[in-house]
C-alpha cells in the first residue's frame, strides 16, 4: 500500500453519513472510504449521455433507392407566404 491519508474540517453530516453507509455494508468506516474513493477515481466512468458517434450510428440506414419512411416528408400543397 502507497500510504495514508487524512481528510480534515469534513462537515458532521459526512462523517455521519460514511458511518451510516457503511455500517449497512458491513464494513468499518475506514474500508468503506477506501471502496468509496477507490469506485470514484479508479472505475471506468459513468456514461449518462450518448456519444455524438453513438447517436449518428443510430441512424436507420436509407434504402438503395433513397427512399426510407422513417425521414418522408408529406407532399403537401406549400402555403401561400405574403412577402
Amino acid at each position: 500500500m502507497a500510504g495514508q491519508l487524512i481528510v480534515r474540517n469534513l462537515e458532521d453530516e459526512v462523517v455521519d453519513a460514511l458511518r451510516k453507509r457503511a455500517a449497512r455494508h458491513g464494513r468499518s468506516a475506514e474500508a468503506e472510504h477506501r471502496l468509496i474513493l477507490r469506485e470514484a477515481l479508479l472505475a471506468p466512468p459513468v456514461r449518462l449521455k450518448p456519444s455524438l458517434k453513438d447517436l449518428m450510428r443510430a441512424i436507420p440506414k436509407a434504402d438503395s433507392n433513397g427512399d426510407d419512411p422513417d425521414f418522408s416528408r408529406p407532399q403537401s400543397t406549400p402555403r401561400e407566404v405574403d412577402l
